[in-house]
């Protein structure tokens, strides 16, 4: 798979995941945050099992079985999706959801900063101010005049740092094991049941809250979990996780296109520029590699 083609799938996973944020937000029903994580991971895993079972027995008959390594890295970054997801949920219930796309969208300059000072990985420089510029973008397209810090504002911002330490285990596991699906539907496992067991010990949903949240469920669970995260792990493959930290970042983006679209909201100039911001940075953070490579192409003999 081309790095183009790679770009192309964490885009289309930014618009499930825009198109999801009301969702999270008017659609669980009477379920509470960590119940309602469990419920939807299991069934992404459910429906992306077929697919990483096939991938399973392939890698069986070429004798490149995932090792044991690899399966403790797989449930490292299943837990750690399953904190990300459930304190994000969780600030969700309690602030807007302009607040929450915003102060989600921190873990993009996270992603490299992690990379490159903890895991001393080389980060193109082109990540450093794409990053930045993203970051600004989402913070005009929603307002500057709309952040307030609220308790849920705080578990928001929290969470973004589980997002950026997931984004970065993906594109390590994905790459290592060679199997982007059984990484997909291993982690999702893992962060439903944990999710699922720990929400019925602590919050103790009846069964009215599952059918009320059905059609959150069903959404956030096919759509987000089963088909968006598949596309992460089978893109960030074939691409670098700071790149895909800003492509994955135009969520916010399709987030607003879906209040325009489902619930009638409009977009002022302010948050038509922020944007424009965010695609500019996604944009320069896929072409400017691509140039600095053709130009050392033309020089070699």
């Amino acid at each position: 798979m081309s790095r183009l083609q790679a770009n192309a799938l964490l885009l289309l996973a930014a618009l499930i995941w825009g198109s999801t944020f009301v969702v999270q937000q008017v659609g669980t029903g009477g379920l509470q945050a960590i119940t309602f994580t469990g419920v939807r991971m299991l069934l992404g895993a459910c429906f992306v099992f077929p697919f990483a079972f096939r991938q399973y027995r392939a890698m069986e008959r070429e004798g490149t079985p995932v090792s044991s390594l690899h399966w403790f890295g797989i449930l490292i970054t299943g837990v750690i999706l399953f904190t990300a997801a459930a304190l994000q949920q969780y600030g969700i219930f309690h602030t807007t959801v302009t607040n929450a796309g915003f102060l989600t969208a921190l873990y993009v300059p996270m992603v490299p900063l992690i990379s490159f000072f903890l895991l001393r990985r080389r980060v193109h420089w082109s990540a450093w101010p794409a990053s930045l510029f993203c970051l600004a973008g989402t913070y005009v397209m929603t307002g500057a005049e709309a952040i307030q810090i609220r308790v849920g504002d705080l578990w928001v911002i929290s969470s973004s740092i589980f997002w950026a330490l997931h984004v970065i285990m993906v594109g390590t596991m994905a790459s290592k094991t060679k199997a982007p699906l059984i990484v997909a539907c291993g982690q999702f496992f893992a962060c439903g049941l944990t999710g699922t067991v720990l929400g019925v010990i602590i919050e103790q949903p009846a069964l009215a809250d599952f059918q009320t949240a059905l059609f959150g469920i069903l959404w956030a669970g096919l759509l987000s979990t089963g088909i968006g995260f598949t596309l992460q792990v089978v893109g960030q493959r074939f691409t670098h996780e700071a790149d895909a930290a800003i492509i994955l970042s135009s969520e916010t983006v399709f987030a607003a296109m879906a209040g325009f679209i489902f619930l009638g909201e409009r977009m002022n100039n302010s948050e038509l520029s922020g944007a424009m911001m965010i695609f500019f940075g996604i944009i320069a953070v896929q072409l400017l590699p691509m140039m600095r490579n053709k130009a050392r192409d033309l020089r070699s003999p």
